[in-house]
């Protein structure tokens, strides 16, 4: 068989690869010039976090169309809903004045009659920006807590677990996510829990890690310019 024909064959059979696509970098504003590096990461991925939340929000109502009927008379003007209260750190009706995790732990309560996935994604943002000291963007006067970013990572993998086991009173899943079947093998829910977690995990060894390299650059400010000095040749 020819070589074209074979690798056609193969083309056939093999799953279509992801488009390699490219770095895309936000646009330079004014703001940097008060960021230092870690607020400008910890800025980025609070916006791709949020970003990971409104996508998982859209496939929650893909599957699982009762629940944006009870918000709003679309699916695109409920996911606005949603963005802007988050955005606005406004709270969300059906969640009693509850945030941070009492919020979450609301929405996932297998009695909650309300728009379980708005409010699940809705607690969900609230925490982990509660989490980043309730800014969604930061600056040099901003510090992060580690430690709190670290139990933000914890309690979305918790989440994440409780979204895929917990049942309500009739015995069915909290909300349709995951699909792992004969007919079907969808994991998209888990991959984007899993950046977030993993960005949030980051940026929690990133900020320990900015406060013990400052007490090395210190040291090595401190010995290097005392030894570390080119001497005179002539």
């Amino acid at each position: 068989m020819p070589l074209c024909l074979s690798l056609g064959a193969c083309g056939l059979l093999a799953p279509t690869p992801a488009p390699h696509g490219e770095v895309q970098g936000a646009s330079t504003s004014g703001g940097e010039l008060a960021q230092s590096d870690v607020n400008r990461m910890a800025t980025l991925a609070m916006h791709d976090n949020l970003d990971s939340l409104y996508r998982l929000l859209d496939k929650l109502y893909r599957r699982n169309p009762a629940e944006w009927k009870k918000t709003a008379a679309s699916r695109e003007l409920a996911i606005q809903r949603v963005r802007e209260a988050v955005e606005a750190r406004q709270p969300w009706p059906e969640l009693q004045g509850k945030h941070d995790i009492q919020a979450l732990s609301l929405a996932l309560d297998p009695a909650f009659s309300g728009d379980r996935a708005a409010a699940f994604i809705y607690g969900a943002a609230d925490m982990i920006i509660v989490a980043h000291g309730g800014k969604t963007k930061f600056y040099l006067i901003d510090g992060l807590n580690a430690q709190y970013l670290y139990n933000a990572a914890r309690n979305m993998e918790i989440a994440a677990w409780i979204l895929g086991s917990r049942k309500n009173p009739a015995g069915q899943p909290l909300l349709l996510s995951n699909d792992i079947s004969e007919s079907e093998h969808n994991i998209s829910f888990e991959r984007e829990f899993g950046k977030v977690i993993a960005r949030i995990d980051l940026l929690a060894e990133f900020t320990t890690e900015k406060y013990r390299r400052a007490g090395i650059s210190y040291v090595q400010n401190l010995v290097g310019g005392t030894f570390l000095q080119f001497l005179p040749v002539r």
